[in-house]
């Protein structure tokens, strides 16, 4: 918890506003941390969010952040970084939340669907890194700093079928966490967090019953994750696992051993 002598964490979580990106953004607030949230098109939800962070002594900063066009989201993360840089010189937590999920049949795959996850979910999280790792490196953690990655179980030898484009761009989230782990090491720890399901899909694939049933059937723990163990993980690797980096924690049931 923050002391006189030790300043509040500053986390900032892209694609916060909603979903498991604001369960994380409420763990952090719960843990004594102030908060920058991006978002996209959730507005609404971040604003109604952020009363709920706020409630808890946090302070809050809202920013809209796309990711599908690297020149832009380049350009925002660093008109962002520059803002923190003037209001607090540093920053100790980045968690890469947002990403883009859909199917990709290789008959129907083109050239923009690819683009469009390859820029979201790969491309989005180094620029914004780039961007953030000389506020990182300022960090006032004792455990230094860290950057978290939202990856995925199915893009580390499981995949799914009809999900190549999608899979591809977390697999190359996954080893922007390895390389990424020796660029920004002593100051900065790099780690990855690969979900199974801790958040069933609002809409589309496997946002029906008999879909998630069939799911769980290959879960040995029978259950789906909840969307507060993914923050609780991502939370516990930011702030106290100070000792790792580069590696990437499954939290899929035992999904990836059947």
């Amino acid at each position: 918890m923050p002391t006189a002598d030790r300043p509040r964490p500053l986390v900032l979580i892209t694609g916060g506003a909603r979903r498991v990106g604001a369960q994380i953004a409420a763990a952090f607030a719960a843990a004594g941390c102030d908060l920058v949230v991006t978002y996209n098109r959730s507005e609404r939800e971040a604003e109604h969010a952020a009363e709920r962070w706020r409630s808890t002594g946090a302070r809050v900063t809202l920013a809209p952040l796309p990711l599908d066009d690297p020149a832009e989201t380049d350009a925002r993360a660093e008109a962002l970084a520059a803002e923190i840089t003037r209001s607090t010189g540093r920053l100790d937590v980045l968690v890469h939340n947002a990403s883009a999920y859909f199917s990709t049949p290789l008959a129907e795959t083109d050239p923009a669907d690819g683009a469009r996850l390859y820029a979201i979910n790969a491309l989005a999280p180094l620029l914004i890194t780039k961007r953030f790792a000389p506020l990182l490196a300022r960090t006032a953690l004792a455990t230094g700093s860290c950057v978290v990655c939202m990856c995925d179980m199915h893009a580390m030898g499981r995949p799914r079928k009809d999900f190549a484009a999608y899979s591809m761009s977390k697999a190359a989230l996954a080893e922007m966490v390895r390389s990424l782990a020796r660029d920004l090491a002593p100051r900065t720890r790099v780690v990855g967090v690969a979900p199974g399901v801790v958040q069933w899909p609002d809409e589309g694939h496997e946002s029906d019953e008999d879909a998630q049933r069939a799911y769980l059937r290959r879960v040995p723990l029978e259950r789906a994750g909840t969307a507060e163990e993914a923050a609780e993980v991502v939370r516990w690797l930011a702030l106290e696992a100070g000792y790792i980096t580069g590696e990437i924690l499954r939290l899929d049931g035992g999904r990836s051993l059947a």
